[in-house]
């Protein structure tokens, strides 16, 4: 398959937010890796790789409303125990291979769901299709830990043999105590407490004017000092015998843990393919949930040269007004082969830029692997290049003024532009006298429209309009607006071009009438001239 998008400028990216709306997925995410990889999500460059993208995420989202609900997929992270397995003679903790255990036993449900499912999630199961199936990784720890952490009896025999004689002598040692602790009772040499637990034995709490009459040794006494915690002697042999049983079910279970982590270092490069698969299930989940959440599905995506957006929405501004209670209006455009270029004229805060970003964004989003909020009979094809002018770009770091800077996007999209392209500028031209500003920015458009790209602009430049009506594949648009109210309607009607309404609002905003008249006055010499 041929490459889509040669390079997406990080410039373009800022333009439209893009970063935002990956942080809103990684926020999405369940994993670790999941919520980090989702910030590095760019434009797919290989349309094959998209669009098996594109169904993963829309199948992910089928499940949310269907029975059949995808297993969990929320393991840990095991790259530090996947290191230590390539290091000879390291030994894992328990921990470590609880890790291991759930992250085998996650990615095995979800071989065995996507097998029995594949007609419901067929891309889905092609994601499980190259993982290799295998109960030995489980099997093996489950032999060894419990579900609680702890490693079993029949983890060896000789870590049962011991166990059983530290059972026994724990026995013999609690046999002891308990005659000495009636002894010592019996005659009232015990403290009220009668006993405790001093470095995981028991002791007698000993009134301290009586701590010569006991036999044991002293382990330590009470803050006051009125008692005095003492082993009896009854129990000391059995202890040291239960110390040394300790020692070894401690070098036993070592000698366990060691011989389970070199099988496990048999599975590194399946364990690896493991935790990339979980991290890709987990991307998939956070794009389907902020397709959830945004209203999002999968346009048609179309061999055909057209954009055909029918009420999209800017999902970051549909979340915000969302969460206000606010409404957000829709936009519909159409771009085609005989209305490549659509220019946006009207007043300022009437929705042109806003509705530019939509464009640029969705299909950014959509090229991403994202789904879209937009009306499902919609379709788009796809761009090799998304190129965006948008904002105020001066830049301090190169000492270079708006127009300048701007001078020099224009220069990078005459480098790049062509068919396979989709330009967004906003506010074409400013920065510079208007009249100048306006004829160079005519001609960039000119040279936009005979390389027979896609684009939309917005401007409050009237030669740039009237080239619109002019250019048989060009059309203007505008921004609705109550001519009595003078408030924004947020809609977009293409045909015709729109009014500034510049005296209009500069009356609504409180200027003086006598001021506006005059300004009026010098607009009409200027033309009378």
């Amino acid at each position: 398959m041929g490459k889509l998008i040669k390079r997406i400028h990080t410039k373009t990216l800022q333009d439209l937010e893009f970063n935002t709306i990956l942080q809103h997925i990684s926020e999405l995410c369940q994993t670790e890796l999941g919520k980090k990889y989702a910030l590095r999500i760019e434009p797919f460059t290989q349309k094959e790789a998209l669009l098996m993208a594109l169904q993963q995420t829309n199948e992910y989202l089928s499940s949310f409303q269907n029975n059949n609900t995808i297993p969990p997929h929320a393991a840990e992270k095991i790259k530090n125990e996947i290191k230590l397995l390539e290091i000879e003679g390291t030994t894992l903790e328990i921990t470590g291979i609880q890790k291991i255990y759930r992250l085998s036993q996650t990615v095995n449900n979800h071989i065995v769901f996507f097998h029995k499912f594949k007609e419901l999630y067929p891309t889905l199961y092609q994601n499980t299709e190259s993982i290799h199936f295998t109960n030995e990784i489980t099997e093996a720890i489950e032999k060894i830990i419990d579900k609680f952490g702890e490693i079993k009896n029949e983890a060896s025999p000789t870590l049962a043999n011991i166990r059983k004689e530290i059972s026994q002598v724990k026995g013999k040692i609690n046999e002891s105590f308990n005659r000495a602790l009636a002894i010592y009772n019996a005659s009232d040499y015990l403290d009220d407490i009668r006993e405790t637990v001093v470095e995981n034995r028991r002791v007698l709490a000993v009134k301290a004017m009586y701590r010569r009459k006991v036999q044991g040794a002293v382990l330590g006494s009470s803050k006051t000092g009125s008692i005095v915690y003492i082993e009896p002697q009854e129990t000391e042999r059995a202890s040291r015998e239960l110390n040394n049983l300790l020692y070894d079910e401690k070098e036993e279970i070592l000698r366990i843990l060691k011989e389970l982590t070199i099988f496990l270092g048999n599975f590194v490069v399946l364990l690896k393919d493991y935790q990339a698969y979980i991290t890709s299930i987990d991307i998939i989940y956070g794009k389907a949930k902020y397709a959830e959440k945004i209203n999002g599905l999968l346009p048609e995506i179309t061999e055909e040269r057209v954009v055909d957006f029918r009420q999209a929405y800017h999902p970051l501004l549909f979340l915000n007004n969302q969460e206000k209670g606010a409404i957000t209006y829709p936009q519909t455009i159409l771009l085609t082969n005989e209305s490549r270029i659509i220019v946006i004229s009207g007043p300022n805060a009437g929705g042109k830029s806003i509705t530019l970003k939509t464009i640029g964004l969705l299909q950014l989003m959509l090229q991403s692997g994202m789904l879209i909020p937009v009306h499902h009979r919609s379709k788009t094809c796809l761009f090799e290049r998304i190129l965006t002018d948008i904002g105020d770009n001066q830049s301090i770091e190169n000492h270079l003024s708006t127009y300048s800077y701007r001078l020099k996007n224009m220069n990078y999209f005459l480098k790049k532009c062509n068919e396979n392209s989709l330009f967004l500028i906003d506010e074409f031209g400013t920065g510079s006298d208007p009249e100048l500003g306006g004829a160079l920015a005519e001609t960039f458009l000119e040279e936009f429209y005979h390389r027979k790209a896609f684009g939309v602009i917005t401007t409050h430049y009237a030669n740039l309009k009237m080239l619109a009506n002019e250019l048989p594949y060009a059309t203007n648009a505008n921004m609705l607006f109550n001519d009595k109210t003078l408030e924004p309607i947020f809609k977009l009607i293409v045909g015709e071009a729109g009014s500034s309404f510049t005296f209009e609002v500069a009356q609504k905003n409180g200027i003086p009438f006598g001021l506006i008249n005059r300004a009026k006055k010098k607009m009409a010499l200027v033309k009378f001239l």
